[in-house]
């Protein structure tokens, strides 16, 4: 029999948020286990409702999405995202540097495969969003992680960034504000980064799709404001900000001089164009959207419920010995770290998985945001408060008699085929 085996491409590609440690608990579902999936940040399946001028743009925008839009996105729809971004600073954008996408997803695939030859190299924080790191590599490109400080609120560590930079290094990715930790970067480390950026002539690629998710008046700045003098990627979509997300309407946004990276940009187009365009019914939705965006204010407020639900999750965890966090500003996640001494923890795959097991709740391991360390994990306060204050209860019993041995180390969650 012929044996077929995935592409060589994929060796080192991972995506945990939907990784082997899911696959086994759709499984257990199968099985007729309830689980409470607390691994990805999608409103919808946590009772969220899109506002309703959104849901009214889908209506009137029926009947005109019947055909394909020019490849960057409608009109209307990227002279409203130029707006917004040069509303936040972002100096002489037009509608010609937006690209609308299916996601941000899709943007960074399209963004990568124009960009990276093989060995080129491109520097990515641990720890990041994955996607990021797949599909630089599935490009044929080098990522070399620069870590965030988890002392100085997950803010980046220029003195890493710098040691990780080479002849090689094209560009730069920041995640503002960031996943998996929730945390917004000072304006103060945004102008190092530009920095270093201006010095090495290197692209920066700002994911900012939370920005409109800050909590407790913190100020988010996007770094393409800062760098008026330098080509950027600032790409945004309302996935989150709207509670959307299987609606799939994102954006890219080009900014800076680009006479040096004219021959990058012909492959932005191309690659572009070749997927013909994205969703174009979902694009009806943008300009009303960010004319609306009061219902995400109301939640991230006190009293809203992302906000009680941010509040209820860390008084949860601080009664919880062998676990710490860094409070987060934004978006929909926190980021704790385990005692690793405490605990014996030499596997955070095998952390999830056990607990996953024993309490039937699926969170994501620090690994699958490249962290370096096998002591942290990711999870989503999404759920309504009761069902978070029970989940947290469940990781405060499991981890009283939790140890893991060196035997652990090599774990590898093998799910059957």
């Amino acid at each position: 029999m012929k044996i077929i085996q995935k592409s060589s491409k994929l060796f080192n590609v991972a995506y945990d948020v939907r990784g082997p440690v899911v696959d086994e608990a759709m499984r257990m579902e199968k099985e007729g286990t309830q689980i409470l999936k607390l691994n990805i940040g999608n409103p919808g399946s946590f009772g969220f409702k899109a506002p309703q001028e959104v849901l009214d743009a889908v209506e009137n925008g029926l009947v005109e999405s019947e055909g394909y839009s020019d490849s960057k996105g409608l009109l209307e729809t990227r002279e409203a995202i130029a707006a917004y971004h040069r509303d936040k600073g972002i100096e002489k954008v037009t509608a010609d540097d937006i690209y609308t996408g299916n996601g941000v997803s899709e943007l960074i695939q399209i963004c990568m495969m124009a960009l990276l030859d093989h060995d080129d190299e491109i520097l990515i924080p641990a720890p990041d969003y994955p996607l990021w790191t797949a599909m630089a590599t599935l490009a044929g490109g080098n990522v070399r992680h620069y870590l965030c400080d988890e002392k100085s609120n997950w803010n980046p560590d220029i003195a890493d960034i710098k040691k990780k930079i080479t002849s090689k290094t094209k560009a730069i990715v920041i995640i503002n504000p960031n996943n998996p930790t929730g945390v917004v970067y000072s304006e103060d480390i945004l102008k190092e980064i530009v920095k270093i950026a201006r010095e090495h002539e290197l692209i920066i690629f700002s994911d900012e799709i939370y920005d409109r998710i800050c909590m407790d008046d913190v100020k988010h700045t996007s770094i393409a404001s800062l760098a008026p003098d330098l080509f950027c990627i600032t790409l945004n979509g309302l996935s989150k900000s709207h509670l959307i997300a299987g609606y799939r309407i994102a954006w890219m946004c080009l900014s800076g001089p680009k006479i040096s990276v004219r021959g990058y940009i012909e492959g932005l187009n191309m690659m572009s164009s070749m997927r013909l365009c994205s969703n174009v019914l979902a694009q009806h939705t943008v300009p009303a959207a960010l004319k609306h965006t009061e219902e995400m204010k109301k939640l991230i407020m006190p009293g809203g419920r992302i906000y009680e639900q941010r509040e209820a999750v860390c008084r949860a965890m601080d009664k919880i010995d062998g676990l710490t966090y860094v409070k987060p500003q934004a978006a929909f996640y926190v980021f704790p770290k385990l005692d690793a001494q405490r605990f014996g923890i030499v596997s955070d795959e095998k952390f999830v998985y056990d607990f996953l097991k024993k309490e039937h709740v699926l969170l994501v391991r620090g690994g699958g945001f490249h962290w370096p360390e096998p002591d942290h994990f990711r999870i989503v306060y999404l759920p309504e408060i009761p069902v978070l204050e029970e989940a947290i209860a469940k990781l405060g019993n499991f981890l009283q008699d939790y140890r893991q041995d060196e035997s652990d180390q090599q774990y590898i969650f093998k799910h059957q085929l």
